[in-house]
C-alpha cells in the first residue's frame, strides 16, 4: 500500500521539516498561508524538494526511501516567490531614519584648569600614587584594600558576568547543531494474521543558522562587548576609590592621633595651672573666683581625650572594612607631619576624557546603548535562516541502513505587530539618549572635581602656612602670660585666654596639614589615578 508523504519530526519522522517552520513563523497557520500564497503544490517543500515517500515493502512493514533531491521543474520559481514574499510583506514594518543623539550632550572640555598647579606636560602618575606619601604603612594598607576589599571583589565578579554575557551573544552568530538518538519499537499484523515485530535507532544531528542578514546578532555582539568594557572600567573605578578611602581614612586618622597628643599635652598643662591656681587660692593670693576657672578648663580640655580616642578607634574600625578584616587596632607609620605631599600630576582638561575610568565607563555605556539601539532597528527587518537535519535510520525491518536528510531556508519578517518593534526601538532610542546625557554629566563633574582638589591643594596649603605662625606666636603669647601670671603682675584670665588661643591653633593647624594632604588625594582620584593614555587604549584593546 502507498501512502502520503510524511513530514519530519522531532522523534524521526521524515518529510518536510516541520523544525525550519517553527523557526520560521511564530505558527502554522501563518506558515501555512504563505504556502498557499506562493502557490507551492500539496506535500512539497518550500524550497522545492519533493518529500519522501512511504512504501509498503511486501511485508506489511513500511520503507521509508529518502528524499529524491531531484528539484521538480518550477522549483526556481516558486523558491524565488516563497523568499520574496515575506520580505515585500515585511515594507510595513521597515525602520524609519535613524535619530542622532542629541546635540546638547556632547561634551567640550573647557582649555586650561582654573587653579593650575603643574605643567600640562608634567611626568605621568605612578600607578601606585599612594606610595608617593612616603609611609610604608599607608602602602600596605592601600594594597591590602585593593586585594581584600569586598567592593571591589564583587566589581571583579561583576566582570565575569559581563564576559560571560559577551560569550553568550556571539555564540548567537554561529551556527547551532544539535544531536538525538531516538528509539521506536513496534509490531504489525499481515493479512494472514502473522505478527512481525520491527525495532529501529534514528541517530540524527540538526543544524541550525541565523545569516544576521541586516546585522541584529552582530550589533547585539558589539553592545554586549561595549558593556563588558564598561563593566571593567567599573571594576577600575570602584578600585580608585578604594585606594583614596583608605589613603583619607588613614590620614584622617595619624591626624586624631596628633589630635590626641595635643590634648593629652595641653590637659597636662591645665593640671599644673590648677595646681598653681588651687595654691594659691588656699594661700589667700587670688579669689576663688581664678581657681574655678582653673577647674573648669581642666574639665573641659579632659574631654577632649575620650572624644579623640572614640574618633580614632572609628576610624581604625573604617580601615579594618576597606581592608576586608573585622574590628582591629591599626598599625602606625610617619606621624601626620612627616607626611610627605606627592608631586602633582600634570594634564589638560581634554587629556582627563581618556585618564578617568568613570569617564571611559561612560563612554562605553553610551556605545553600548548606540548598538543596541542598531540592533532592535535590525530586528524590524526581514531575518534569513539555514535549517538542516540528518538521520541515519537502524532498521531490523530494513535489510540495510538508510539516510535521510532535509536542507531548508526561511525567511521571518514583521508583517504585524501590534508597534511592539517600533516602540521598543523608541525604548532603545531613549535609553541611548540617557546614556549621551549620562556621559556630558559625568564629564562636568569630573572637570569640577579635577578644579576642586586643585583649588583644595593650593588653598589649605595657604590655610597651613597661616595657621603654623599662628601657632607660633600663641605659644609665645601663652609662655609671657604664664610668667606674668606666676609674678602677680596680670590676673588668671590672661593666662586662661592665651592657653585656649594656642589650643585652638594647635588644633586648627593639624586639621589644615590633614585636609591639605586629603586634597592631594582628591586630586589623584579626580584625575584618575595612576590612569594614563597608554592603559586606555590597553582597555580598549
Amino acid at each position: 500500500m502507498r501512502r502520503s508523504a510524511t513530514p519530519v519530526t522531532d522523534e524521526g519522522d521524515v518529510g518536510c521539516g516541520t523544525e525550519a517552520s517553527r523557526l520560521t513563523s511564530p505558527s502554522s497557520r501563518a506558515w501555512s498561508g504563505i504556502h498557499r500564497a506562493a502557490n507551492l503544490p500539496a506535500g512539497a517543500c518550500a524550497d522545492g524538494w519533493i518529500p519522501e515517500q512511504v512504501r509498503d515493502d511486501g511485508r506489511g512493514v513500511e520503507k521509508r526511501v529518502g528524499l529524491t533531491g531531484v528539484p521538480s521543474a518550477r522549483r526556481p520559481a516558486r523558491t524565488l516567490r516563497a523568499l520574496l514574499l515575506p520580505l515585500l510583506l515585511a515594507g510595513c514594518a521597515l525602520p524609519g531614519p535613524r535619530r542622532a543623539a542629541p546635540p546638547d550632550a556632547t561634551v567640550a572640555p573647557p582649555p586650561a584648569w582654573r587653579s593650575a598647579l603643574a605643567a600640562p606636560d608634567a611626568a605621568p602618575v605612578s600607578a601606585a600614587w599612594w606610595q608617593g606619601f612616603g609611609d610604608p604603612v599607608l602602602t600596605a594598607l592601600v594594597e591590602r584594600a585593593l586585594a581584600n576589599n569586598l567592593d571591589v571583589l564583587t566589581a571583579a565578579a561583576r566582570i565575569e558576568e559581563a564576559r560571560a554575557a559577551e560569550a553568550l551573544a556571539r555564540a548567537q552568530l554561529l551556527p547551532q547543531v544539535g544531536g538525538s538518538v531516538p528509539e521506536t519499537q513496534g509490531q504489525s499484523i499481515s493479512a494472514l494474521g502473522t505478527t512481525a515485530r520491527a525495532a529501529a535507532v534514528q541517530p540524527g544531528v540538526t543544524l541550525s543558522y541565523d545569516l544576521d542578514l541586516f546585522g541584529r546578532l552582530r550589533q547585539a555582539s558589539r553592545a554586549a562587548r561595549a558593556q563588558l568594557l564598561a563593566t571593567a572600567a567599573a571594576r577600575d573605578t570602584v578600585r580608585l576609590a578604594t585606594a583614596a578611602s583608605t589613603a583619607t581614612v588613614y590620614v584622617t586618622l595619624r591626624a586624631l592621633d596628633q589630635r590626641l597628643a595635643i590634648a593629652r599635652q595641653t590637659l597636662a598643662a591645665r593640671a599644673e595651672a590648677l595646681r598653681i591656681a588651687r595654691r594659691r587660692y588656699e594661700t589667700g593670693y587670688s579669689s576663688r573666683l581664678e581657681y574655678r576657672q582653673a577647674q573648669a578648663e581642666y574639665a573641659a580640655t579632659q574631654q577632649l581625650v575620650p572624644a579623640a580616642k572614640l574618633a580614632i578607634a572609628r576610624q581604625e574600625n573604617a580601615l579594618a572594612l576597606l581592608t576586608g578584616d573585622s574590628p582591629r587596632a591599626v598599625a602606625r607609620g610617619v606621624a601626620l607631619d612627616r607626611l610627605v605631599a606627592p608631586p602633582l600630576p600634570g594634564g589638560l582638561p581634554a587629556q582627563l576624557l581618556r585618564r578617568r575610568p568613570d569617564l571611559f565607563q561612560a563612554e562605553q555605556t553610551l556605545v553600548a546603548a548606540d548598538r543596541t539601539l542598531d540592533s532592535q532597528r535590525a530586528a524590524m527587518l526581514p531575518n534569513l535562516s539555514l535549517t538542516g537535519a540528518g538521520n541515519l535510520v537502524l532498521s531490523t525491518a530494513l535489510s540495510q541502513p538508510e539516510l535521510i536528510f532535509s536542507l531548508g531556508t526561511s525567511v521571518l519578517g514583521p508583517i504585524f505587530d501590534g508597534g511592539r518593534l517600533r516602540a521598543q526601538e523608541r525604548v532603545a532610542t531613549a535609553r541611548r539618549d540617557q546614556a549621551a546625557y549620562g556621559y556630558r554629566r559625568a564629564a562636568l563633574v569630573a572637570f569640577r572635581e579635577v578644579d576642586d582638589a586643585l583649588a583644595g591643594v593650593r588653598r589649605t596649603g595657604e590655610q597651613a602656612d597661616a595657621l603654623a605662625a599662628q601657632a607660633a606666636a600663641s605659644r609665645g603669647a601663652l609662655e609671657n602670660a604664664t610668667n606674668r601670671y606666676r609674678a602677680g603682675y596680670s590676673a588668671y584670665i590672661e593666662q586662661l585666654d592665651a592657653q585656649r588661643t594656642l589650643l585652638t591653633a594647635d588644633l586648627s593647624l593639624v586639621q589644615a596639614r590633614a585636609d591639605r594632604l586629603t586634597s592631594y588625594v582628591a586630586l589623584f582620584q579626580a584625575m584618575g589615578g595612576g590612569w594614563t593614555p597608554a592603559e586606555v587604549a590597553a582597555v580598549a584593546r
